[in-house]
């Protein structure tokens, strides 16, 4: 039992309800929606890891959705269901930020295939967010001076060329090394790439 809360907004009851009893006995916790626009007046109520969405629905369509969660910075992964002649609509999605699209008519494990991607990718997403955020902070005490010199280290330059490069001398040099190591806390000169590669230097 995974349970994660999938969200499904669909304007057709039966398909509502079918793709709920799917995924509660795959072990998620499903929540259903009518509209758009009825998810997001409930969006706080509970955890949101997927939403499965048609793309053609009263009001809000699939695609707006997309664009309104991306406006609102609200990190979810948006599979859309679509039917056959919406595939242009749901590639424009894809391009605005939905992350797999599944034309109607689908077999249950083609969509399952798709949420269980998404939260897969999504968990890779976070982790890989959570290390920039955390690589970040560590640099956030260096100086100007200091993030030049990492800049050089990162890109293979022995002291000497880094001091050149910036006008300084290599002893200047190996003093701002050192404040490099004491600063982000680090015992090795690896450590401190994977650092500074990990914060997008």
């Amino acid at each position: 039992m995974t349970g994660r809360r999938i969200v499904v907004i669909d304007d057709d009851a039966a398909m509502r309800d079918s793709l709920a009893f799917l995924l509660d006995i795959s072990g998620f916790w499903a929540a259903t929606y009518e509209t758009a626009a009825e998810f997001l007046n409930d969006i706080a109520s509970g955890p949101l890891d997927c939403v499965v969405s048609d793309i053609r629905m009263p009001g809000m369509s699939g695609l707006e959705l997309v664009r309104k969660l991306k406006a609102d910075r609200i990190i979810c992964p948006v599979v859309l269901i679509t039917g056959h002649g919406d595939v242009s609509l749901a590639v424009e999605a894809m391009k605005a930020g939905a992350v797999d699209f599944i034309e109607k008519p689908f077999e249950d494990e083609v969509l399952l295939r798709a949420i269980n991607g998404a939260l897969e990718a999504r968990s890779t997403n976070l982790a890989d967010d959570a290390a920039k955020l955390q690589a970040e902070a560590r640099l956030a005490d260096l100086s100007s001076r200091e993030r030049d010199v990492l800049r050089g280290l990162l890109a293979g330059k022995i002291n000497k060329v880094i001091a050149h490069d910036l006008g300084i001398s290599p002893r200047t040099v190996e003093v701002y090394r050192a404040n490099l190591m004491a600063k982000t806390n680090v015992r090795s000169m690896s450590e401190l790439m994977r650092i500074a590669i990990a914060a997008g230097l």
